[in-house]
């Protein structure tokens, strides 16, 4: 199974990088390697992630990778990561959702 990157989850990692690499690149890195190798297993293991407590539609999914969830749609042929974000937001607050058609 193919997996690719919406721009909004691109987006999301590359600004999280620059904020942890403000304090240290070397840990800015890591965490980025983590985040793609968390989601190239997805391409053998594509149902290997939960599927998110705020979403009603079960092709809706995550994994968590240090406290950050990395939300990703399952589609025909594809995975669609969605967006990575922090786990302490408030998804059920959010008006747009990332998972909402933009």
């Amino acid at each position: 199974m193919k997996v690719e990157w919406s721009d909004c989850a691109r987006d999301d990692l590359d600004d999280l990088v620059r904020y942890i690499g403000r304090d240290s690149g070397f840990y800015a890195r890591r965490f980025a390697e983590r985040v793609v190798l968390a989601t190239r297993r997805l391409q053998t293991f594509p149902e290997s992630g939960r599927t998110i407590p705020e979403a009603e539609d079960k092709t809706l999914r995550e994994v968590i990778v240090q406290g950050y969830r990395i939300m990703y749609r399952l589609e025909p042929g594809r995975v669609l990561v969605l967006t990575v974000m922090h786990g302490s937001r408030d998804v059920d607050g959010m008006a747009d959702k990332p998972w909402d058609e933009k």
